[in-house]
Parts: structure tokens; sequence; C-alpha cells
């Protein structure tokens, strides 16, 4: 089985000039977009791959945050290769803003024939990025989708040439967003939108002109036990591809296998992916946009009475922190206490039912 390591050690000689661009690249480029530039992007600045790995370098570890390990491996990788380390970067953006309950990072990278691939960053540890994530459950828009289509306009405005967006998690539905939405001139620039392993959109969205005009070009990956990639709702074809890890943990692209330029394809999707796909819908038509919004605003408060910013800081304190979360649910007045309980116990009621139906129909 091979990675995208492997990929890079494999093709990493050849520029994009003697080997074209492939859906591998989109993969490794979507997740340079979770790389901590920060401290090494400028404002207005373009660099290389190369050198933004060099200025990495001079960094105090124990201050970067980096969202997997791998990250730092394949920044190195790919820094020391002749296909990607002199790529430019440029256009790096990061926020996030707990008033407006958004997380939000892209940047650009220009490639040797001058098109550009535009890739947004998925969600990141932080809370705010978590919660902005299951409010897509009742909203049709989320702030940073509006911020996705901005920034798109903006680089386009700015840069020559074709365009290729795309992104992992959350960005991938980002990608699809900006895509849809920006304006025709742009539209009519982007030569191929990618969805890795993204959620999908309300029916409303995928309705639109703006959306169909768009679908021709999304290509959306997700692995054979895909669950973040199915939230919601896709019109588009989706690739099913092979992972080496199994769940929820697929959605680390670092588990998906390549060959080639190509990657590994599965045939169908996991009984497992399919049984949380229909629970999740099933619950989600069971209640209403309200009652979700009520819902994930009482959870996180409970979450947000740990004072952490990240998921790592609530986990690296866990038992301080579980106190404090206990005493707050403790605390909530007795419709807040209903709302999640009756909520909970719905998701087990529709488990229950699928669980039955899984068995007499020999799905065990």
């Amino acid at each position: 089985m091979s990675d995208i390591f492997d990929y890079i050690e494999w093709r990493g000689d050849l520029t994009f000039n003697q080997a074209p661009f492939n859906e591998i690249d989109n993969l490794i480029l979507s997740r340079v977009s979770y790389f901590p530039f920060d401290d090494l992007i400028k404002k207005d600045e373009i660099i290389s791959i190369k050198e933004a790995y060099r200025r990495f370098q001079k960094l105090d570890s124990d201050n970067i945050r980096i969202l997997l390990k791998e990250d730092t491996n394949l920044f190195a990788i790919l820094a020391q290769s002749e296909r990607f380390g002199n790529l430019n970067l440029m256009f790096y953006i990061n926020k996030r803003d707990i008033q407006e309950e958004k997380q939000f990072s892209a940047i650009t990278i220009v490639l040797p024939d001058e098109t550009a691939y535009i890739a947004y960053r998925g969600t990141d540890n932080t809370l705010v990025g978590w919660k902005e994530d299951f409010n897509m459950s009742f909203m049709e828009s989320i702030p940073a989708q509006k911020e996705a289509k901005e920034y798109l306009e903006k680089v386009a405005n700015d840069i020559v040439g074709k365009l290729r967006i795309g992104g992992h998690s959350k960005g991938g539905n980002l990608a699809v967003y900006a895509s849809a939405f920006c304006n025709s001139d742009v539209q009519n620039r982007i030569i191929e939108v990618f969805n890795n392993d993204g959620p999908g959109f309300f029916e409303e969205i995928l309705e639109t002109p703006n959306y169909k005009a768009i679908l021709g070009r999304i290509h959306t990956y997700i692995p054979q036990s895909s669950i973040i990639g199915r939230l919601l709702n896709h019109e588009e074809k989706s690739t099913i591809v092979k992972s080496t890890q199994t769940g929820i943990y697929q959605h680390d692209l670092y588990s998906w296998q390549v060959l080639g330029g190509k990657f590994v394809v599965m045939k169908e999707l996991t009984n497992g992916s399919e049984f949380v796909d229909k629970t999740l819908k099933k619950w989600l038509k069971s209640i209403n946009n309200e009652q979700r919004e009520e819902f994930w605003m009482i959870m996180f408060e409970v979450l947000s009475a740990t004072q952490a910013e990240t998921l790592s800081e609530i986990k690296e304190n866990w038992f301080l922190n579980s106190k404090k979360m206990l005493t707050t649910y403790k605390n909530l007045d007795e419709e807040s206490k209903e709302v999640i309980i009756k909520t909970l116990k719905s998701i087990f009621v529709i488990v229950k039912e699928n669980l039955k139906w899984e068995k007499s129909n020999g799905n065990e």
C-alpha cells in the first residue's frame, strides 16, 4: 500500500511541467492549508514552500500549533522536493471570531504554469471551529462560507490565470460553496473543484443555478467508511478511496491509499458508513432547525465552561475540565436540561431502530 509520502518519493523529482497536476497533488495541496504559517508569511508576501519551511525550522517548537504530527514531516518533504519546493505561497489568511462563531483559513499556491490552487483549511482544533461545523446542521450558510467566497474573488482579482479550488473536511465544503457563489467572471476561470471528504449542503443550495453551474467541475473523494463527507446532501458523484484506518479515523487523509497519480478506488462504501449516514439523516429529519440550534448552543455552553480554546486543552486537563462541565450542566435551567436529554434520547431510539433493521436484513 502507498500513501502521499510514497507518491512524493515517486513523483517528487518531476516538475508539474514534466508530470501534469493530478488528484493526488490536489490532496497534498489541500493539506498545505493546515500548516502553521502564522509566523512564517508576512502580509502580502510571496514565498516558496522551501523558504517557508526554512523559516519554520527556526521557530520555537513549543509554541507551534500542529494539528497532526504528520504535517511536520510533509512540510519537510515538500520543501525538499523538486515538484513542490518552489511553488509559491501567497494570500495566507487565518481568522477566528468567537462572536461570529467563525473559523476560517486559506492559502493560495501558484504552480509553474501560472494556474493557482486555492486551498481552504478544514476544521482546526478550536472550539469555535467545531461550533461552526455543527452550525451547518441548521444554517443554510455559515460565516466561513461567505468568507471563502470573498477570499476567492479577492485572490482572482489580484492574479491572472486559471484556478483550482480545493480543501479537506470543512475546507472541501468551503471550496464548493465559494466556487458556486463567486461572480461569473471568476467562476469561468475555475478548472476544477476538489472536495476531499467534506460535508454537503442543504437541498436549497443544491437547487440554485449557482451550484448547478459548477456541478460538472466538482470532484468529491470520500474514504470507504466516510462519515464527515456524507453529512448533509451531495448532488455530485463521489469517488470512494481506500483507507488503512477504520471508522471516523478514515477522515485522516494520510491514511488514503494511492497508486501512481491516482487514488486506490473501492467499489462501495462499508455497511458502517451506510449505517451512520442513515442514522444521522433520520435524526436530522426528526427535529427542526430551531431544535438543532438550541441543542448545539447548550452543548457548547457546557464545553465553554472549561474556558479552553481548543479540544486539546480540554483533553490535557480532563479531570478538572470534566468537573467544570458537569457543574455547568447541573446549573442549567430545567428546560435546557430537557433539550439535551430529549435530543440524546431521540438519537438512541433511531440507532436502536436502525440496528434492528440491519439485523433483520442480515447486515450485522
